[in-house]
C-alpha cells in the first residue's frame, strides 16, 4: 500500500540504527525514512523534508526519548553545516558506529565468507577535535565583509568561519587573516550570481612537524590585482606561511582547482613528517587530513602487509609516494602510479629526499591510471610480491581488480576511504584472496566518513 505524506508532516518515529551518512532510521507505515540528526533508540517528532518513491527524508521536529549516546555538540553551527555531523553523539558510540558502517556494507554485497570476517573494533583519538591539516573554503562578501567558510548542506549558502572543531586552529587563523588582508587592499572577491570578480577559494596548509603555512589562492582569471602589497601584507602579518601559489580556475564550475597554478612567492612547497619520515607537499598533492591519525593507519598498514627487505612493492593510487615510502624497508623496489603530475613529481623528490636516510634509491613512479598501468605492468611479465592500494571513494576499477587477480601476489593489502565500494570491491577480491581482517580508523572524528585497513591472504 502506497504511504500518503506530504512535506511538513509531522510523525512520532522510532529511530533504530544510523545510515551510512549519520542520519538517523525509522520506518513511517513500513516505509524507511532517514532522519537527519536523530540517533539510535530515541523517539523523535518526525518532519517530512523530502518524499521519494522508496524512501521519505525529515528532520527533528521534538526528541520525545533522547539516546543515552546523545551529548551537547560542542561546534556552535551544528545543524547548519557540514564535517561535524555525528558532533552530538558520544565519542565512544562514534566509534561503534563505524565499525557498525563497514558491517552494514558487508551485509548488503555479502562478498564470500562476510559473515566470519574478523571486524575490528574502530581505532579512534584521544583528543578527536582540531585534526584537519587544510582548509579549502570558498570566499565570499557578506554584510559588505570578506569571509570565508562552509556552505550550508545542499545549497551555496555560505556560512562564515572563524573557529572550527575539526580544523587545527593555525589554519582557520590564517585564514581569517587573509579575509581580513583581501578587504582591506580591495581585491575583488568573486560572485556567483555575477560570475565576477577575482578571489574564488582559499586554500590553507599546515605542516603539524614544523608549523609551517602553505596558501594558495583559486582564482577567476589569471590576475591578481594588488598581488604586491597581498604578498607583503602575508609576510609581515603571516611569518609562517611560507609557500604561497595561485590555482586559476575561470568561470562556474564544481572543480575547485584549475589546471594552471604559479607560484607567487616562497617555496614550491611544504614538508611534513610521517613515521620518521619527511614529505614535501605541493598545493594540489594529496595528503590524509590527519596527520596523527596517518600515522596509526601507515603503522597498521605496514604490519598488515609485513614486507621483507626485498619485496618489490606496487604502490596503487600512490598520491606523494607516503604510503610506499612509508612501508619500505630499505632500498626495495617500489612502483607506484597516480593520475595527478604534480603529485607524481612530488613522490620522485619524496623518494629521493629519504634516499641518504632511508636507503630508498629504487622507487619508480608514473602518471596515469592504475587501471591502465597496473595491467600494462603485468603483461609486461612483472611480478611483484606485494601490492597495497589506497583508492579513493570510487573504489577499484574493474581492470585493476582482473590484473591482480591475474597476478596473484602473495602479500595484498587494501586501504579503503569507502566502506561501500569496499564490500562491493571484495565480492571480486574473495574469489582469491582470503580475509584476515578489517581494521576501521576513525581519521575523520565527528563525521560519518570511516577508513579501514583489509589484510589479505591467498586463498
Amino acid at each position: 500500500m502506497a504511504v500518503t505524506v506530504k512535506i511538513g508532516q509531522r510523525f512520532p518515529l522510532t529511530i533504530k540504527r544510523l545510515d551510512i551518512n549519520g542520519a538517523g532510521i525509522g520506518y513511517y507505515q513500513r516505509k524507511i525514512t532517514f532522519v537527519t540528526g536523530a540517533l539510535p533508540q530515541e523517539v523523535v517528532v518526525a518532519e517530512v523534508t523530502g518524499i521519494h518513491d522508496r524512501y521519505l527524508e525529515a528532520k527533528v521536529h521534538k526528541i520525545r526519548t533522547a539516546s543515552p549516546n546523545r551529548v551537547t555538540p560542542a561546534e556552535p553551527l551544528f545543524g547548519q553545516i557540514g564535517g561535524v555531523e555525528l558532533n552530538h553523539l558520544a565519542y565512544p558510540a562514534q566509534l561503534r558506529f563505524k565499525r557498525d558502517v563497514v558491517a552494514q556494507s558487508l551485509a548488503k554485497f555479502k562478498p564470500t565468507g562476510w559473515t566470519h570476517y574478523d571486524l575490528r573494533p574502530t581505532i579512534g583519538m584521544a583528543q578527536p577535535t582540531h585534526y584537519r591539516n587544510k582548509a579549502q573554503f570558498p570566499v565570499r562578501v557578506i554584510d559588505g565583509h570578506v569571509r570565508a567558510g562552509l556552505y550550508a548542506p545542499n545549497s551555496h549558502h555560505l556560512i562564515p568561519l572563524t573557529k572550527f572543531l575539526t580544523q587545527a586552529p593555525l589554519t582557520m587563523k590564517v585564514v581569517t587573516t587573509l579575509c581580513q588582508i583581501l578587504e582591506q587592499l580591495q581585491i575583488p572577491i568573486y560572485n556567483e550570481k555575477k560570475r565576477s570578480g577575482i578571489v574564488k577559494t582559499l586554500v590553507v596548509r599546515e605542516s603539524f612537524a614544523t608549523k609551517e603555512v602553505q596558501v594558495t589562492f583559486i582564482t577567476n582569471s589569471p590576475k591578481l590585482p594588488h598581488e604586491g602589497e597581498l604578498l607583503n601584507a602575508i609576510a609581515t602579518q603571516l611569518p609562517m606561511v611560507v609557500s604561497i601559489a595561485q590555482n586559476i580556475n575561470p568561470g562556474e564550475t564544481s572543480l575547485i582547482w584549475g589546471k594552471e597554478s604559479r607560484l607567487l612567492a616562497g617555496l614550491p612547497y611544504i614538508q611534513e613528517t610521517l613515521l620518521g619520515r619527511t614529505f614535501q607537499l605541493s598545493p594540489q598533492a594529496f595528503l590524509q587530513l590527519n596527520p596523527k591519525q596517518t600515522e596509526t593507519l601507515y603503522t597498521l598498514a605496514a604490519k598488515a602487509l609485513d614486507l621483507g627487505p626485498h619485496d618489490t612493492l606496487i604502490d596503487a593510487y600512490c598520491g606523494i609516494g607516503t604510503v610506499g615510502i612509508s612501508l619500505a624497508k630499505g632500498n626495495q623496489p617500489i612502483y607506484g602510479m597516480d593520475t595527478i603530475a604534480e603529485g607524481i613529481a612530488d613522490a620522485k623528490a619524496n623518494a629521493k629526499a629519504n634516499a641518504k636516510a632511508n636507503g630508498l634509491t629504487n622507487a619508480h613512479y608514473s602518471v596515469g591510471k592504475a587501471e591502465d598501468i597496473f595491467p600494462k605492468w603485468v603483461q609486461e611479465g612483472m611480478k611483484p610480491d606485494a601490492v597495497i592500494v589506497d583508492p579513493p571513494r570510487a573504489g577499484l576499477e574493474r581492470a585493476f581488480i582482473d590484473a591482480l587477480l591475474e597476478l596473484d601476489p602473495p602479500k595484498f593489502v587494501y586501504i579503503s576511504c569507502n566502506p561501500s565500494t569496499l564490500a562491493r570491491d571484495l565480492v571480486s577480491l574473495t574469489k582469491r584472496y582470503k580475509v584476515d581482517w578489517i581494521q576501521s580508523i576513525d581519521m575523520f572524528p565527528q563525521t560519518a566518513r570511516c577508513e579501514a585497513v583489509v589484510k589479505f591472504t591467498r586463498a
